[in-house]
Formats: C-alpha cells, structure tokens, sequence
C-alpha cells in the first residue's frame, strides 16, 4: 500500500505541476508576476522563494494554485493612479484623462484581456500537452486497438443486421478510430438507445443501426460484438497518429462522463476523489504485476494520461472558481469592452471554492465508504 501511495502522489505531483506550470509560463511571458507556485492544498509542508515567487509545497494533495498578482481584483491598480494624483476610471486600467499612469505592469488585471485569457487557459491546454507526451509512450508501447470485429454473437442484433467478421466500424454514434470508443459508448449506454453503426466491408462502405439488447449476465445492454480489438504496432508516423487517437479517446471519455453525470445516468459512486483514485491506482498496479516492471510503469503512464485529461477537461468547466469560470468573465470582458467589478466576480468565485471544498469533502467521504464496504 505504501507503494500505491507513492505512485499515486507521484502522478498527482506531475499532473498537478503540468497544470499549474501552463498557467506559470504564459503569466511570465506576458509580464504578470506570480506570487506563489503551489502543488497541493492546505499547509505548507516545504518551500523556498525564488525572485518574486514562493515556490510551496502543501500538504493536501487537492490541486495546485498559481497565485497571479492582483488576480483577485484591481483594487491594487486603483490605489496606484490615485497615488500618482490622477483619477482613475472605473477598469483600474487608466486614467479619465489622456495623462499616463504609473501602474504596476506585473498585475493580473493591468495585463490586455487577450494575455489574461491565455494565462488561464494554458493549465487546461498543458494537461493536454501533457497527456499527449504520455500517449505517445503508450501507443510505442502498446500500438492502437483498431475497431475490426472478429466475430458476432449469435441472436445479437450485430448478427441481425448482417455484421460479420472482418468488418472495420468506422462510426459508432460518432467517428472512433479505437475499439474501446465503442466499450465507451455502450458502457454509458444505460437505456439501451439504438446506435448508428457504419461500418467497412471489402472497400465499401454500409449503414445500419443497431438496438442493444439487455444482457442479464454481464447487467447491461450489448449490440453483440465479440473480439473487436485488432491490434497494430505504432511504427513511423503511426506512432504519432496513434497516440493521437490515445488522447483523442481521453477527451472524448472525459466529456462523456460529465455529461452522463449531468444528465443523471450515472451515481455517485461513478465519481471518485483523492481516495477513490489511490484505490484505482492499487488494482491497475495489482493487475499489471504479473506482467513485470514495465507493464506497471506503462499502466501507470496510461492512468496518468486519462487523469490528466480529466483535469484539463474539468478546469475547462464553465464553473466558479475553476479555469472555465474564470474565462467567462474574461470573455464577458470581451464582449462588454470592460470588466465585471472585482468584487462581484470575487464573491462569486469564493462561494464556488467553497462548494467545490463541500463537493470534494462530500466525494472523499464517499470513496472511504465504498472502499470500507
């Protein structure tokens, strides 16, 4: 357990750091100073300054923070041309007259809106970086799970429509280039929706839609595909199509999940926390054992790469607190040619940090449950 625990905080301290080192780089570039560079949440367990930043450590692995200066409002800005004796306009970011002010260039919120968007939108865009560095190990490794069928089960709808071994499925509700795309779909598939199948047989090209039928054996509906993953090695400019195709499958999981999450077809205990992702770390570390050290390690690379896209894919979420809330407010910014005050976007922003907390609290109390019972 000692060693699951290792390999957990070790993932979540490179995930984390990639996320957090996007935001970091794009503020330096555009000027904005950083405060603090942390990993984790809650006290700081170690750290050291470096120029104008506190690089921490800290004691919870919850996530990260990239603490901007003056990221929490312009009051700072305001302060500064009021003591240069000019009046400030209501943005902070000038003057009511055309007289220049000396404001403090490394603020957040002096920096041009364009510079404030990507800073907060390259953690997301690192993650995906990221994990796309990690599928490039995995498709050299692995090579890709090609959707070609080797057969189909008999009375299936698969059989009923004329399927047969050899056919190459192109579409499965949308384009998928992997076999588990279409695990994916049918694992989300609670109600058993007919899905529109296209599929390759001989150099053509044939439409059908298939109605899943419930499988009391396996507990869930089945379109009867049965050995559908084709393998192939990521040779050449295989490698990186494939890996491709690795990250595209992440996002595409990603996605799918929340809206299955949102729209109800999944429960609280499809949703796991800090816990609940130590004890999915332990069972793929434990299945991939017998394989040796390496068959660990690339499992491990693979997790990392499905939580790294997790984290892009959730920090994108148009919600309080997170990158996605954030970048609303920047592009209302936008479109409105002046800021959202600082103090309503700040209130707005704790109450989502504090229900984000309650939320996390909340999972984590369900993990320890299900992994007692």
């Amino acid at each position: 357990m000692i060693g699951t625990i290792i390999i957990f905080l070790l993932i979540f301290f490179v995930i984390v750091m990639g996320h957090e080192f996007g935001h970091f780089l794009i503020a330096k570039v555009n000027g904005i100073r950083v405060n603090e560079f942390a990993i984790g949440m809650g006290p700081k367990i170690a750290g050291f300054k470096k120029g104008e930043t506190e690089y921490a450590l800290r004691a919870f692995p919850l996530g990260g923070a990239c603490i901007f200066e003056g990221e929490d409002g312009l009051e700072a800005a305001k302060e500064e041309a009021s003591a240069a004796g000019t009046p400030a306009d209501k943005t902070g970011r000038g003057a009511l007259q055309n007289v220049p002010v000396d404001v403090d260039r490394g603020n957040f919120q002096n920096a041009p809106v364009w510079s404030r968007i990507a800073t907060v939108f390259a953690g997301p865009l690192f993650n995906f970086l990221l994990a796309f560095i990690f599928a490039i190990m995995v498709a050299g490794y692995a090579g890709a799970d090609l959707p070609v069928l080797g057969s189909v089960v008999e009375g299936s709808a698969a059989e009923a429509a004329g399927m047969q071994a050899g056919d190459k499925i192109l579409r499965f509700n949308s384009k998928i280039n992997l076999a588990r795309e279409i695990s994916l779909e049918m694992a989300l598939n609670k109600t058993g929706e007919p899905v529109k199948v296209v599929y390759e047989r001989d150099g053509q090209e044939y439409e059908t839609t298939l109605t899943p039928i419930y499988n009391e054996e396996a507990g869930k509906y089945l379109v009867g595909f049965q050995n559908y993953a084709s393998y192939d090695e990521a040779k050449g400019t295989k490698l990186f199509r494939y890996a491709w195709y690795q990250l595209r499958f992440c996002i595409k999981n990603s996605v799918l999940s929340v809206k299955s999450l949102v729209e109800g077809k999944l429960s609280k205990n499809d949703v796991a926390g800090p816990v609940g992702m130590a004890q999915i770390v332990d069972q793929v570390k434990t299945a991939a054992e017998p394989g040796g050290p390496m068959l660990v390690f690339m499992n491990m690379v693979n997790l990392a790469m499905l939580l790294s896209v997790s984290l892009g894919v959730m920090n994108l979420l148009p919600l309080p607190a997170l990158d996605g809330g954030r970048l609303v407010f920047l592009f209302l910014e936008v479109l409105r040619g002046k800021p959202i005050p600082p103090e309503k976007e700040g209130v707005i922003h704790f109450a989502g940090f504090v229900a984000l907390m309650v939320l996390m609290v909340f999972v984590m109390f369900n993990d320890i449950q299900r992994i007692i019972g």
